[in-house]
């Protein structure tokens, strides 16, 4: 609240709630490579990967099988890697791969850490399936 010359008391907007992003600069390998990491977290960007390229999508978007304050986690480390952007939709966070900057900074990385991991998922999908 402000106060009017009169001395009444003015309603103000809100302050509009923003999240902090590295510049393209600042993103390292060693950061985005200890992000992609966890198993959560590459479930994210793998269901942010088919998206397009201005494309964004909730947080509840995406099932993880996981408490709400760990989520915020994954999504926060991935973000503070560069990663994903996140940027606030009325009371919805939305998320983006940020595809450019990574395919500028580290060419490839990004489609064979996806390849490879769906790779990784077929195999153990033939073994799960596979005759004891």
């Amino acid at each position: 609240m402000t106060t009017h010359e009169k001395g009444d008391r003015v309603p103000t907007a809100p302050a509009a709630r923003t999240l902090d992003h590295p510049e393209p600069g600042e993103i390292t390998l060693e950061g985005v490579l200890h992000a992609l990491s966890d198993p959560m977290r590459l479930q994210i960007v793998r269901f942010l990967w088919p998206l397009e390229q201005d494309e964004e999508a909730p947080c509840s978007a995406i099932d993880l099988a996981i408490t709400k304050s760990t989520t915020t986690h994954h999504f926060r480390v991935l973000r503070e890697a560069g990663v994903i952007r996140q940027v606030y939709r009325g009371t919805a966070k939305m998320n983006a791969l940020r595809r450019g900057d990574l395919d500028a900074l580290f060419p490839g990385l990004l489609d064979a850490i996806l390849t490879a991991d769906a790779a990784r998922r077929g195999r153990e999908d033939r073994l799960a399936r596979s005759p004891a």
